[in-house]
């Protein structure tokens, strides 16, 4: 041993190891608590739990992807957080308006294609299309109560329907998908639930960076803590490490088919109220260019780091009220950059990003061009890792290393779905039975040629 080394303490032995205190980790450690009777765990993190990408989540859900087995998956997850709800007395405030998919493509049959598509045919019954003005079958988005919100999507068709239930909305929508089980939930709160009830069970939180593992059986933890070096023996590990869990992979021997893209969102107080309250989170399907004055384009256009914003850029602009019907804050978001980043570094902030989805957003809220260049003091602006499949679907269930399961590359959704996935993970890890999707979501699906052929070939791949 070096002078001044120090030992390494030995923090015994447990069944199962869960790298990563966030949503998702969160949730397979209390899975397997609460559904396999699993009381020796340890959850390991060096952050506080919820303190990383958690923390920056948009905290939507939703039950619509452009594939039936993400319809699945998440609908399935959406039941387990409904389940929460009903049992604590919705402390977890979950709402249920839904999502409303706005475009001005008056063909909308791609559209009506892809619903079908991601539902299935069990799902066809619940698309209603409303070509009339009046749409008597239609239910408004009036009430945030998600036990009597209707199920199913609502097609909005008629221009003078989409300006009666819409009325901030910029003329010229012609098309809305209004998905009915979608709405908002406090994440923080799902996850500091999750974590009473895996303390109560025996669960254990332990503040450390795994440094190293030793893939002999049992599994040996390298770990540096406040207080030094220490290890601890796992009898199995699931790898919940968010951004990292590429990181936790190479300590395993294993690589991961996963990108991190930083994405960014605002958060602010709306004084001139150009959003109503009891407004869905709403999504701008659109493409755009940006409107910019003829010297802005020339400023931009000197530059080629910001010459690109000159150019088309993507739909996917989205807005929702956020807190209480009561509140006065909103949030914005645009996933529009697709370069992958390196979530070791210092978070890549971008001081124009405010700018920029305000002058997107405003297309469809007029209201919000306001606030250009004239946002509150107190105004949010935060971001964090969506860590990526190329399909944009989770790698949930067992690595290549015995014992070893990951739960992750949840990009852009990781609490509405942190219930289901971490359910998957904690049934993968003690061998309990997993429903005929898991096996899709699984690392094995790279395997499966069909399967990534026919994902490769979708117009969409969820991202919004």
């Amino acid at each position: 041993m070096a002078v001044g080394a120090m030992a390494a303490k030995d923090l015994g032995a447990t069944s199962v190891a869960v790298i990563g205190a966030g949503i998702v980790g969160i949730a397979a450690a209390y899975a397997l608590a609460r559904r396999h009777g699993v009381r020796d765990l340890v959850l390991i993190d060096e952050r506080e739990p919820m303190s990383l990408t958690s923390a920056q989540s948009g905290e939507n859900y939703r039950n619509w992807w452009p594939h039936p087995v993400m319809t699945a998956f998440t609908d399935d997850s959406i039941g387990l957080m409904e389940e929460i709800a009903a049992a604590t007395g919705n402390r977890i405030n979950l709402t249920r308006r839904g999502y409303a998919l706005a475009t001005r493509r008056v063909d909308r049959g791609a559209l009506v294609e892809e619903l079908h598509r991601g539902y299935g045919a069990a799902g066809t019954s619940g698309i209603r299309v409303h070509e009339d003005a009046l749409a008597p079958a239609y239910v408004p988005p009036r009430s945030a109560d998600w036990r009597a919100a209707p199920g199913g999507v609502d097609v909005l068709c008629h221009p003078a329907l989409i300006r009666r239930i819409f009325p901030s909305w910029a003329p010229g929508i012609a098309t809305v998908l209004h998905i009915r089980r979608a709405g908002s939930i406090s994440g923080q709160q799902l996850g500091q639930f999750m974590l009473e009830a895996l303390r109560d069970a025996g669960g254990r939180l332990l503040r450390g960076r795994v440094a190293g593992i030793a893939t002999t059986s049992p599994f040996r933890l390298a770990i540096e803590t406040d207080a030094g070096p220490a290890t601890l023996r796992a009898e199995r590990l699931v790898n919940a490490a968010g951004p990292f869990a590429g990181d936790v992979a190479a300590m395993l021997g294993e690589t991961l088919p996963v990108a991190c893209v930083f994405q960014q969102k605002i958060a602010f107080e709306d004084r001139a109220r150009a959003i109503p309250r009891d407004m869905p989170f709403t999504i701008d399907l659109d493409g755009l260019v940006l409107p910019w004055t003829a010297e802005e384009r020339g400023l931009l256009a000197s530059d080629p780091a910001t010459a690109r914003l000159l150019e088309p850029m993507p739909g996917g602009i989205h807005c929702r009220p956020e807190g209480s019907e009561s509140g006065t804050w909103i949030k914005l978001g645009w996933a529009f950059n697709t370069a992958p980043g390196e979530p070791h570094a210092e978070d890549p902030i971008d001081p124009a990003f405010p700018d920029l989805v305000l002058r997107a957003a405003s297309r469809l809220h007029p209201g919000l061009a306001a606030y250009l260049g004239r946002l509150p003091r107190n105004a949010r602006q935060y971001g964090g890792y969506y860590a990526m499949t190329p399909e944009n679907w989770p790698l949930i269930g067992p690595m290549a290393t015995p014992g070893a399961v990951i739960a992750g590359a949840l990009s852009g959704y990781g609490t509405m779905a942190a219930c289901m996935a971490g359910a998957l993970a904690a049934a993968w890890s003690a061998g309990g039975a997993v429903p005929a999707y898991a096996e899709a979501l699984s690392p094995r699906r790279q395997a499966d040629a069909a399967l990534l052929a026919e994902l490769a070939a979708l117009n969409s791949h969820g991202v919004l």
